[in-house]
């Protein structure tokens, strides 16, 4: 049975367990195998305990999907990050900065629930509308948010992959998807 529920401090590891296998099975073929090559759960866990995002005064809130016990998927939801800085927040607006689903449980229809849950808690923090940046090579995620009433809206950004051996960062485009949280 697949329960939903909120993040908490010591979740960092299967959170970042769950980022980190996300990254490697939805990226391949997008990103270089350099890259996902090298990511490392511990330091992904890492950096979720340096943000907080467990912290209930984080302006992002994480919701876990479970299964038997184990973290399956999880989504973060919070106030529109202009020029997608946690810095720079518009209160007008919601986003879902991010939603992965470990790959063993993709079509399972934990991305759905996790959805639904992150589009309830944008409601119950009064929004009506939302936005996500979705990797524009990422065909299987586009097709997601299309399908969850979501459309680009024109915006378009890149996305810095940081490379070893002192070479410049990849630019990857970005498009932005927009749409209504109850759907409509």
């Amino acid at each position: 049975m697949r329960t939903i529920r909120r993040e908490e401090p010591d979740d960092a590891e299967a959170v970042a367990r769950v980022h980190v296998r996300g990254w490697q099975a939805g990226y391949a073929g997008i990103m270089p195998p350099e890259v996902l090559g090298r990511l490392n759960v511990a330091a992904w866990a890492q950096r979720r305990r340096d943000m907080a995002t467990a912290d209930p005064e984080n302006p992002f809130t994480t919701l876990l999907a479970e299964a038997d016990g184990q973290v399956t998927g999880f989504a973060t939801f919070g106030p529109y990050r202009i020029n997608q800085s946690r810095a720079e927040l518009d209160p007008t607006c919601g986003e879902v900065v991010g939603l992965y689903v470990d790959p063993a449980c993709w079509g399972d229809g934990t991305a759905v629930t996790l959805l639904s849950a992150a589009r309830a808690g944008l409601t119950d923090r009064g929004w009506t509308t939302y936005r996500v940046w979705v990797l524009a090579d990422n065909a299987r995620a586009r097709r997601f948010y299309v399908r969850a009433g979501l459309s680009p809206d024109g915006e378009e950004s890149t996305y810095p992959v940081p490379r070893s051996g002192g070479r410049a960062p990849l630019a990857l485009a970005e498009l932005r998807y927009a749409g209504r949280v109850d759907g409509g």
